[in-house]
């Protein structure tokens, strides 16, 4: 049975409802849970396109790269067999591989606190000695290289590296040094790829670091020099400590970097210099590695074994940074 029902308290004049006699008024929980049910599939609307971007372009390779390292599979070879752990015995007993391990580890090693040091150096310059006026204008200029493409970068550093005509051995020669190989030698071709990533990458770890500097309480500053504390002692007991996130991140991120190094090597160790990753593989490191394997030589499954083992390294030395900063890192 239905009740019509006149409301006369309507603001544009009375008007009809029919209430079914037969149904109940909703609850306030099922309001509730309604309109959070709304509020989730509004959010999952929104989410959807990029989380499929990301699907299609991290989730279903990284599940493909799982799959053939099972395999032996390469693109020009028709057959794909099944070979299990095959392929990761085989890199234990690569001595190229080992290599490339040993080197990505010194290079981490040494970008690591390099990168540090200079950028948290550069950051507390810019911050001291260059004026709020000038200050945006410093800072764009350590950042332009960081957004130069890496390509150029490095064809410039190569002319600077000429063991001939290069910028670098004229500075030796003017100061009585020996003139050095540089991309041609064993021994310093690393370091030049390393000044060549350190000069592309330190604009954005500045960034970082005068962003933690802003974040430093001026008035603890301000007591401690009027307590007649010197800059030294204020940067270990005030400025150190409160930057300590800010320095954990930036490790993470050298880290990561460092050991997926391949845009410079590549580029700088090409070409006339050989093959990249020369001059006798002192500068092939794990990801240039694997971009080799695959690509030059068809070993697609090979390859993608030497990834998750790349993978499996980053993320531990990730896990051990983070139990680690857990003591050392300061949180306010």
């Amino acid at each position: 049975m239905t009740i019509t029902k006149l409301v006369s308290n309507d603001p544009e004049g009375a008007h009809i409802t029919h209430l079914n006699s037969g149904t109940k008024p909703p609850t306030p929980s099922l309001i509730a849970w309604a309109r959070k049910a709304k509020d989730r599939l509004v959010a999952y609307g929104l989410l959807f396109p990029a989380m499929s971007v990301f699907v299609v372009f991290f989730y279903l390779p990284a599940a493909f790269l799982l799959y053939i390292s099972f395999f032996h599979w390469g693109i020009l070879s028709s057959a794909t067999k099944f070979v299990g752990l095959a392929n990761f015995r085989t890199l234990i007993h690569q001595p190229l591989f080992l290599k490339s391990l040993e080197t990505s580890g010194y290079y981490t090693l040494v970008m690591i606190p390099a990168t540090v040091m200079l950028a948290l150096g550069i950051a507390l310059i810019l911050k001291e000695a260059v004026t709020a006026r000038r200050g945006g204008i410093w800072r764009a200029a350590v950042f332009l290289p960081h957004v130069t493409p890496v390509v150029a970068t490095s064809i410039i550093w190569i002319w600077i590296f000429n063991p001939q005509f290069g910028l670098a051995n004229f500075l030796l020669k003017a100061i009585h040094l020996p003139a050095l190989g540089w991309l041609e030698s064993v021994h310093w071709a690393l370091p030049a790829v390393m000044i060549d990533t350190l000069w592309h990458s330190l604009g954005l770890y500045v960034i970082i670091f005068l962003a933690g500097l802003a974040n430093v309480p001026r008035e603890l500053v301000e007591v401690a020099q009027l307590d007649g504390a010197k800059r030294g002692r204020i940067f270990r007991r005030i400025i150190w400590p409160l930057l300590s996130p800010t320095t954990f991140f930036v490790v993470i991120l050298a880290t990561v970097n460092s050991w997926q190094a391949f845009s410079q090597i590549y580029t700088m160790t090409g070409g006339p210099h050989g093959g990249a990753g020369g001059p006798a593989f002192s500068t092939t490191t794990d990801a240039l590695l694997v971009y080799q394997t695959a690509f030059i030589y068809d070993h697609f499954s090979l390859a993608a074994a030497m990834s998750l083992v790349l993978f499996a390294i980053i993320l531990l030395l990730t896990f051990l940074q983070k139990r680690i900063s857990n003591r050392v890192v300061f949180y306010r």
